[in-house]
């Protein structure tokens, strides 16, 4: 059974729109967090926090009294640049902070990682960039308040999650997908970076699974363990879409210290989860849905009301 009460921070975006939906179509009480006032879809009850201010949040869980809080609000920025080191500190490790402290009353906490962060998956390199160290030093937070304080929290770790209604198009699959459907010559890198792509629908299914099971302490790579290079992925994107072109690669450059970020799903089974939409399909189903919207005059790409 899903718990009665569930807090969603970031539920405004790609991961958490999805997640809302889902334990609302499992009867769960959802109160969902955004940084601007939104209008509710499923019947979830919306509420606007900044989880920068500590009393704010403090304020949001005496008010929602949720038995679970799932943290996914995050400033996901991979820059390698000086100029987001304050920002990413700010939006990923200080609200995540705020979040364990307020929830120390009560509430068990699934947090939402980066396969970035040094894991077992990639034989625990450094975070290469700003957005990943503070993402990993939120964890060892995370790790404390459970050690020292007796916080149940869980972590999960999705890799390169995909899939319809993800409203950053400058990510690769909706950049490319819309690039496609609007006859566009995509800039691409030289696709050689290893990358374990994860279907939304999976990663929602892992967060449910992780609110209903109580696997405290521990962390969960989610992702489906399996390696493809960004080349592959774009000429498997291209066939989806029916294009008669080939791929540019290499007309723009690598980012540097891009690690492969590939899921070590030994610990799945304690977490009673598996993935279970594969590549092809997941990236069909999610040209279907950018290839709808544009038919649809829908350009903003992000409308609760539209995710299939």
């Amino acid at each position: 059974m899903a718990p009665a009460r569930v807090l969603v921070t970031g539920a405004a975006g790609f991961i958490g729109a999805h997640l809302t939906r889902r334990l609302r179509s499992l009867g769960t009480e959802v109160h969902a967090v955004a940084r601007a006032p939104r209008t509710s879809a499923h019947g979830e009850v919306w509420h606007v926090c900044d989880l920068r201010d500590a009393d704010a949040v403090g304020r949001l869980f005496a008010g929602s009294r949720p038995e679970v809080v799932v943290h996914l609000a995050s400033d996901v920025n991979g820059a390698r640049d000086p100029g987001v080191v304050l920002s990413t500190l700010e939006c990923n490790l200080v609200t995540a902070v705020n979040v364990l402290l307020a929830a120390r009353e009560g509430t068990r906490v699934i947090m939402c990682g980066s396969s970035e962060e040094p894991r077992r998956g990639n034989d625990f390199a450094p975070p290469p960039s700003p957005y990943a160290m503070a993402k990993a030093a939120a964890a060892g937070y995370a790790l404390q308040f459970h050690r020292l304080w007796g916080l149940p929290v869980t972590i999960l770790r999705p890799t390169m999650v995909y899939g319809p209604g993800q409203w950053d198009t400058g990510k690769l699959v909706p950049y490319l997908t819309l690039a496609l459907l609007r006859g566009e010559e995509p800039r691409l890198t030289s696709g050689a970076k290893l990358v374990d792509w994860v279907y939304v629908d999976d990663v929602v299914e892992a967060f449910v699974a992780a609110c209903r099971e109580r696997p405290e302490g521990m962390e969960f790579d989610v992702g489906t363990g399996t390696a493809r290079s960004v080349r592959e992925t774009v000429e498997l994107l291209f066939k989806v879409a029916g294009s008669t072109r080939e791929p540019r690669f290499g007309t723009i450059p690598d980012r540097p210290l891009d690690l492969p970020q590939i899921a070590d799903l030994s610990g799945a089974d304690l977490l009673g989860w598996r993935p279970q939409v594969g590549l092809e399909e997941g990236l069909r189903r999610t040209f279907d849905w950018y290839a709808e919207q544009l038919r649809s005059g829908n350009g903003t790409f992000l409308n609760a009301d539209n995710l299939p």
